[in-house]
């Protein structure tokens, strides 16, 4: 192997770690902000109004900024912004799962097409 085609595989390799940092760290804010949605529900479906889900709700939230913004300052935004739309597989496979809500087929064929949708933009 010549020794500028070791150095263009080091680069690569190292924008490969790099790119999958933004990914796994889009991934925990999306994942937050969903874990934000669940704590604001709960706030407000519980008998009266709890402070304590809100303030973690909100916690949630702020955090999940914080890592967007972090992403947001190293990536293009056309990439990072669509990533979000893991919130929405977030967010209902929460109310599925540990809310009970009934979600339609139709709904769960949107959050297939999301899914796929976020895998191109994610690997592109």
């Amino acid at each position: 192997m010549m020794k500028w085609q070791k150095q263009v595989d080091e680069r690569l390799m190292i924008g490969m770690g790099k790119k999958m940092t933004n990914v796994l760290l889009l991934v925990a804010s999306t994942f937050l902000g969903a874990v934000g949605q669940l704590f604001f529900k709960d706030t407000f479906v519980a008998a009266g109004f709890s402070i304590i889900p809100l303030l973690i709700g909100l916690v949630a939230y702020i955090v999940s900024s914080g890592i967007y913004f972090y992403v947001l300052s190293r990536t293009h935004l056309s990439w990072s912004y669509s990533l979000g739309g893991l919130s929405y597989i977030f967010t209902v496979l929460f109310a599925a799962t540990l809310l009970h809500e009934s979600v339609p087929l139709l709904r769960w064929i949107g959050v297939f097409v999301i899914t796929f949708g976020v895998l191109l933009i994610g690997s592109s």
